[in-house]
């Protein structure tokens, strides 16, 4: 076992056995030491983000497909020619640690090959990077392609761009313990280099990732790790004490959380058709020292949990594409297909429709999808307005942000952001 044979077994998951990259970290290489994990989430990570180019190298320097029982060897190269074409590992290093990862896949047989491989990439590689420009570059499924471009074609260069690049570590400071720039000061006094988000007021961008455990008191609850984009949701809300409030699809909690420490005296009910994902929402709120009510159901079926008590607040942080972050998890760009679209946009409308019977008039629902494209934004909106009648959509008003018509759209990596959409609907007293 070797941190370059992990890698290429843990890229085999992913690539032909269509496992989340997540999962795989999550189950495959716990008995690795933290350094040789932290190797192998680095070039799996790479290896992803640029599966597209990789594919092209593959075919111009293997004479011929390899079979498909070697396909650990191919994910092995990857692993390889990831190495040598995008980082700064030396070559020397990179070639001799690659062939011998062969070994521990017991196919020792490939060693010359590998070698062979490598060695004529590398002995041409101004003419192999020059052969992987244009839009082969932009490392991209060529059907997610084609739908950024028609969506933003003033945009679609820079949102790819910027799906491509390595996402920065920002925390959520618990603003029920301390201040940001009292948090700020504690990750000073540790040597952790940080600046505050200029949009969101709970949210620090880290200069240099570094381990939970050594950010001050994380254990305590001051402080989590999630998305400047993603800890808008507490903020859109204007939830007030004494109300009841509904997040669904709530795993794995990292909203839950935000809600509860934004506002006391909530009634939170953090629901979630996924066990084990809720038990991830339970040691969330655990850790943060809050508590909700937790449910264990599909929120499409009301009768599995509903009581018919109707909320103040309903967050639908609804399943979606992914789209707006691909930056953190490049595995979607293999993961997802054309064909999800359409299923993925029925399953939000119908959670829509569902969810809005069990909202109080003059309440609010907040609809977030963290994708991009218009069909499961602007125009899910635009067809919920169009099937009921008891709806307000209310402005978003942020500031230097894209509010479409009736949401707010966020590009990946726009003011350090993952890409996000977010739409405020108020139920009106009126019949539908």
């Amino acid at each position: 076992m070797t941190p370059r044979s992990e890698a290429a077994k843990a890229l085999y998951q992913v690539i032909y056995k269509q496992r989340s990259l997540t999962d795989v970290f999550n189950q495959d290489i716990t008995k690795l030491k933290p350094e040789e994990q932290a190797f192998v989430k680095d070039i799996c990570f790479g290896s992803l983000r640029w599966h597209y180019p990789i594919n092209t190298l593959l075919e111009q320097l293997l004479v011929k497909p390899l079979k498909l029982k070697d396909r650990d060897i191919e994910c092995l190269l990857r692993v390889g020619l990831y190495q040598l074409a995008y980082q700064e590992t030396p070559d020397h290093a990179a070639v001799n640690e690659t062939v011998k990862a062969s070994k521990a896949l017991k196919k020792p047989w490939a060693k010359g090959l590998i070698n062979g491989v490598m060695r004529n990439f590398i002995r041409e590689k101004h003419n192999y990077l020059d052969s992987i420009t244009g839009e082969i570059g932009y490392s991209f499924p060529s059907w997610l392609k084609k739908r950024v471009k028609k969506a933003w074609p003033e945009h679609w260069e820079r949102i790819l761009t910027a799906s491509n690049q390595r996402a920065p570590m920002t925390l959520r400071v618990n603003l029920s313990k301390q201040s940001r720039y009292e948090y700020l000061a504690r990750l000073d006094t540790v040597g952790i280099s940080a600046k505050p988000h200029p949009s969101v007021n709970s949210a620090i961008v880290l200069d240099t990732p570094v381990r939970v455990s050594e950010l001050p008191e994380f254990f305590e609850g001051a402080v989590s790790v999630q998305d400047a984009a993603a800890q808008m949701a507490a903020m859109l809300l204007k939830c007030e004490s004494g109300m009841d409030v509904l997040d669904a699809c709530a795993a794995p909690g990292g909203k839950t959380g935000h809600i509860l420490e934004s506002t006391t005296g909530l009634n939170v009910w953090a629901l979630d058709q996924d066990p084990e994902r809720l038990l991830r929402v339970d040691e969330n709120l655990k850790r943060l020292q809050v508590q909700a009510k937790l449910v264990e159901a599909d929120a499409n079926n009301l009768s599995d949990w509903y009581d018919g008590k109707q909320f103040d607040r309903i967050l639908l942080d609804a399943p979606c594409s992914a789209t707006g972050v691909i930056r953190r998890h490049p595995d979607i760009k293999l993961l997802r297909k054309a064909s999800d679209i359409s299923q993925l946009v029925e399953q939000q409308s119908n959670l829509m429709g569902n969810l809005w019977s069990t909202l109080k008039p003059n309440g609010y629902m907040l609809y977030a999808t963290c994708s991009i494209l218009p069909k499961e934004n602007e125009e899910q909106i635009e067809q919920f307005i169009t099937r009921y009648q008891n709806v307000e959509v209310h402005p978003i008003s942020v500031a230097d942000k894209k509010v479409q018509q009736h949401g707010l759209q966020i590009f990946p990596g726009e003011g350090d952001m993952d890409g996000f959409y977010y739409c405020l609907l108020q139920k009106t007293t009126a019949e539908y």
